[in-house]
């Protein structure tokens, strides 16, 4: 299990992020340039549905610039209803044309499921932590039951989940046929680009 959670030592560090999100918000402003005069719509047509995993960059992988496309990220890169909500605005008020579905090796949503979730946030509200044994809570107290109710949309094998999301889209009544759908999963290791072919198909128009 190849997971590392970092937790703040105090809350001075905290502080240190803020400010150094800020100082780099100033230069971006400073070098702006034209990107303001950007159209709403994306000018490449075509939105990508993936994980929020901080490994992961969209505008790096697949060559993108501002403007160019809409990018959609929740845990795992799954096919929520919120996601399917994003996708339709997507198509129906700005134009996109075509989906990728991508989920990543060595991803999060691979490490727990419904019952383990639940149960860490019945412990308590602190970050739990993770070992070879698996997760556990920090603290006890102060927890909720709530997490027992939620589809957390956990991964048992990705294929099958890229699979399962682009067939979920497809067959949303709201989504057009004429849009392709493309199943991939990208490689933490090599930062390529893996196609799921089973789903590309599931996604065809």
């Amino acid at each position: 299990m190849n997971v590392q959670i970092l937790v703040p030592k105090n809350g001075d560090d905290m502080s240190n992020i803020l400010n150094e999100v800020l100082e780099a918000n100033g230069q971006y402003v400073a070098n702006f340039g034209g990107k303001g005069e950007l159209s709403m719509p994306p000018g490449r047509q075509f939105a990508i549905l993936t994980c929020m995993d901080a490994r992961l960059d969209p505008a790096k992988y697949a060559g993108l610039a501002e403007g160019d496309a809409h990018v959609i990220r929740n845990a795992g890169g799954r096919a929520s209803d919120d996601a399917i909500r994003s996708l339709v605005i997507s198509y129906k008020l700005l134009g996109t044309k075509e989906w990728f579905v991508i989920h990543h090796t060595d991803c999060g949503m691979e490490t727990f499921n419904n019952e383990i979730m639940g149960e860490l946030l019945s412990g308590s509200l602190k970050t739990s932590s993770v070992d070879a044994s698996g997760w556990h809570d920090c603290c006890e107290g102060g927890g909720t039951t709530d997490g027992k109710f939620i589809e957390w949309l956990t991964i048992n094998d990705q294929a099958k989940s890229v699979l399962s999301d682009v067939q979920r889209i497809r067959n949303n009544s709201m989504v057009p046929s004429d849009i392709p759908i493309y199943g991939y999963i990208y490689d933490c290791k090599s930062g390529k680009l893996i196609e799921v072919p089973e789903a590309t198909e599931a996604g065809k128009v």
